[in-house]
């Protein structure tokens, strides 16, 4: 029971904001047609909803356990100037220290995506009707673009209080600090390196909810089947 009320917990949020996302689109009131047979508040509506759909995803799939650590394309792994730190240590049969410390900045990474949706859902609320109709007719992944310059400093914002406190709380900045300590150790170090590991997590984290949300809003575009709703179906494929 304990564990069913956990997830539900998580997701929660995410369906509430999409149901705040959808009554947003509710609100545009009727204005004329495209030429295509879809009207302006339908193309406005249909980016909403695609961007909505695209977020939620992103958002449930990140927002869990193993969400990223097993996940071969999000995966965090150390900072690439801690690269040299991680292969001297493996050699030194310190690979269990470092697979630690890959873990748990996975899990905060994990802890932080959560942040993400309402951030997310004041983004899609903000957005202007000639916003919204103009991204449909662009094509691609504009729509998330757009979205990436109206949210990241948001998100890095959000994410990085939360990063550091998971990081801490999951002990990662102490593996993490304990393998660059052993690592400026040794004799044979001259550039002792102390990078920055909560930035490296956030920034990791806030690129792939941008990744999933762009190929989120990609498929919507290319594929029929993943237009699951009338609105999809009839806004994305209209000819603009």
């Amino acid at each position: 029971m304990r564990t069913i009320l956990y997830y539900m917990k998580k997701i929660y949020p995410v369906f509430l904001a999409f149901s705040l996302f959808i009554n947003s689109c509710n609100v545009i009131s009727q204005l004329p047609g495209t030429g295509n047979g879809v009207t302006e508040s339908e193309a406005g509506a249909g980016i909403k909803e695609a961007l909505s759909q695209g977020l939620a995803k992103s958002v449930l799939q990140l927002n869990k356990e193993d969400g990223f650590f097993k996940d071969a394309l999000y995966k965090i792994l150390m900072p690439p100037d801690a690269k040299k730190i991680e292969n001297t240590l493996r050699d030194l049969g310190f690979g269990s220290m470092v697979d630690k410390a890959i873990l748990q900045i996975n899990r905060a990474a994990e802890d932080a995506a959560g942040q993400a949706t309402p951030i997310f859902a004041n983004a899609i609320k903000s957005m202007t009707l000639a916003d919204a109709i103009g991204l449909v007719k662009n094509g691609d992944t504009s729509a998330t673009h757009f979205f990436r310059i109206k949210t990241t400093d948001q998100l890095v914002a959000a994410f990085l209080p939360v990063i550091k406190t998971s990081l801490d709380k999951l002990n990662a900045t102490k593996y993490y600090s304990d393998i660059v300590t052993k690592y400026n150790n040794f004799p044979t170090t001259f550039k002792k390196l102390n990078p920055d590991l909560p930035g490296h997590v956030t920034n990791k984290a806030v690129e792939a909810l941008f990744d999933l949300v762009a190929r989120e809003e990609r498929n919507i575009r290319q594929n029929i089947a993943a237009r699951t709703t009338d609105l999809l179906k009839k806004v994305f494929g209209a000819k603009w």
